[in-house]
């Protein structure tokens, strides 16, 4: 399943890998872009929305959508 997520506060690659590295650590076949521009990440994963943002927050960004 692709879950879609609007997250504030990244802005540079350190932030990208962060955030990839953050859902490979639940779900290690996860397939993560990041789109810094808009500000969106895109996961094709098991995992639920819900895990998906708590490991986002969990690296200090804010899941807003």
């Amino acid at each position: 399943m692709t879950q879609d997520l609007r997250v504030s506060g990244m802005t540079c690659g350190h932030c990208a890998r962060a955030v990839t590295t953050a859902i490979r650590a639940r779900d290690p076949a996860a397939k993560v872009e990041v789109d810094l521009a808009a500000g969106l990440v895109k996961a094709e994963t098991s995992l639920s929305r819900e895990v998906l943002a708590a490991a986002i927050t969990a690296e200090g960004y804010a899941v807003t959508g």
